[in-house]
């Protein structure tokens, strides 16, 4: 992590999450069951690509890091009312979301793909849009929000953990579950005899941290953070560390890697 460049601590005026108790921090959201991003190891312990990049940031910055943990949907509400300063949690941004949160640049490249039952008769995503077709996906994710916006005839389940959601094209109660594109190749390795990863990108997507709304200097801090962050090769040993094995499908595929 880049040790080099820190930036003066923060007032608590500055952040709002800080006020509370008068202490400087850097308080971070995000859901911690989205390995191998962000997740509970064997210990116990917050682990995971953003939990890395929330510690190096708080470095960055010259502040003690407070990681909160909520339910995706619950993040954005808990920016916008000042209980985080951040969002660090595999968040896609879309125009939707600016609506009511900023983000700062991109530091993850990816795209939403799928996974389907495996005699399902579906080979793209426009063979999705049929009325009788059963799409499962996460709450609060771009699989929902993409299925609601392109996908109006198919009847869509909407279901809170990941897990369930490949569960039930697993066991044919949904023909296909949209979702990143390396998490789908996750589930499908865990569920080979049951269902097929469709792979090519039904919309490639960026994520980025989000930022409470207006908070430019915060927001400017981030993304200096992140520049010095990719520049120094951390990311790159993020990826040696936990995203061996997606790097190598991705190379396979002839897509590129993440972190760009």
């Amino acid at each position: 992590m880049n040790r080099r460049h820190f930036l003066p601590l923060v007032p608590a005026a500055f952040l709002p999450g800080c006020q509370q108790d008068n202490t400087p921090k850097l308080t971070v959201g995000m859901e911690p069951s989205y390995p191998p991003f962000e997740f509970k190891n064997d210990k116990g312990e917050l682990d995971g690509v953003d939990v890395r990049i929330a510690e190096a940031l708080a470095k960055h910055m010259g502040l003690p890091l407070k990681i909160e943990s909520y339910t995706f949907p619950g993040l954005s509400p808990a920016l916008q009312g000042g209980q985080i300063d951040c969002i660090i949690s595999a968040m896609t941004a879309t125009d939707e979301r600016r609506k009511n949160i900023d983000f700062s640049d991109a530091y993850v490249f990816t795209a939403i793909a799928m996974l389907v039952s495996k005699d399902a008769p579906i080979q793209t995503v426009a063979d999705l849009n049929k009325p009788g077709l059963r799409i499962v996906a996460k709450v609060g994710t771009t699989g929902e929000s993409y299925t609601r916006e392109h996908l109006p005839n198919a009847k869509l389940r909407v279901l809170d953990e990941e897990g369930n959601c490949a569960d039930e094209v697993a066991k044919n109660l949904a023909d296909a579950f949209i979702y990143d594109q390396l998490s789908i190749y996750g589930h499908w390795e865990s569920r080979k005899e049951t269902t097929r990863a469709l792979l090519t990108p039904i919309r490639e997507e960026y994520w980025a941290v989000g930022i409470k709304k207006g908070n430019d200097a915060f927001r400017a801090k981030v993304n200096a953070f992140i520049k010095d962050f990719r520049d120094q090769g951390e990311l790159t040993k993020l990826a040696d560390k936990y995203l061996v094995k997606e790097r190598k499908l991705l190379e396979s595929m002839g897509a590129p890697f993440i972190f760009r």
